[in-house]
């Protein structure tokens, strides 16, 4: 499951997908513009969901790495203070 989450959240599978779509929508004669506007917006709006979940997944690691040092601390004081 997280290999199809990764693989989706891909930018460059997002641009080819818009690629394709704006060659369709030329094909099926829509004006350029709006496949122009409507791809620039598309592109962009999954650059930045990209970089909300990769973010979220590097301060989810930061946090989980601190309460492991936390805990080794912890672990330690009563190691010693059981001494």
């Amino acid at each position: 499951m997280k290999e199809v989450l990764r693989k989706l959240s891909s930018r460059k599978l997002w641009a080819a997908v818009v690629g394709m779509a704006a060659g369709l929508a030329m094909v099926f004669g829509l004006d350029e513009s709006m496949i122009t506007t409507t791809a620039g917006a598309v592109v962009s709006l999954a650059s930045v969901v990209t970089y909300i979940i990769t973010e979220g997944k590097v301060d989810a690691e930061s946090i989980k790495n601190a309460v492991k040092a936390v805990q080794n601390a912890a672990d330690m004081l009563r190691e010693t203070n059981g001494r």
